[in-house]
């Protein structure tokens, strides 16, 4: 896992599942004409986690966008999937936290089992 998150945790909190962007973000004009150095960057300063407590997911090299949300307290995460994205394994993942925060993250791999995953961590709290 990468810095933002190890650097982040709690004690006894520890990482159960992490996601990474899908390699579709490669196949854009974005890339291309960035000579595919922006993917690249996304790939290296983006991490998506789920602990045993809480939801970590951090994105951005100079502008950082961050959420930190523990687990009681995401109502839910809704996935949204392409039909290139349900055939290919990528879609966007919105967390919606208690007090209507939503926070969407776009084309990351197995958002299915990125919402399953915190589901079985979030019935554990209980």
């Amino acid at each position: 896992m990468g810095s933002y998150v190890d650097s982040n945790l709690v004690k006894d909190e520890h990482v159960v599942y992490e996601a990474h962007n899908h390699w579709i973000n490669f196949i854009s004009l974005r890339a291309i004409f960035s000579f595919f150095l922006l993917p690249l960057i996304d790939n290296w300063t983006s991490e998506y986690a789920i602990t045993n407590k809480r939801v970590i997911i951090k994105v951005g090299l100079i502008r950082r966008r961050t959420i930190e949300m523990n687990a009681q307290k995401v109502e839910s995460i809704a996935v949204d999937q392409s039909i290139m994205g349900r055939i290919l394994g990528y879609g966007d993942i919105t967390v919606v936290g208690t007090g209507a925060s939503r926070e969407t993250f776009e084309q990351i791999s197995d958002p299915i089992k990125f919402r399953r995953i915190f589901q079985e961590v979030q019935n554990n709290e209980h």
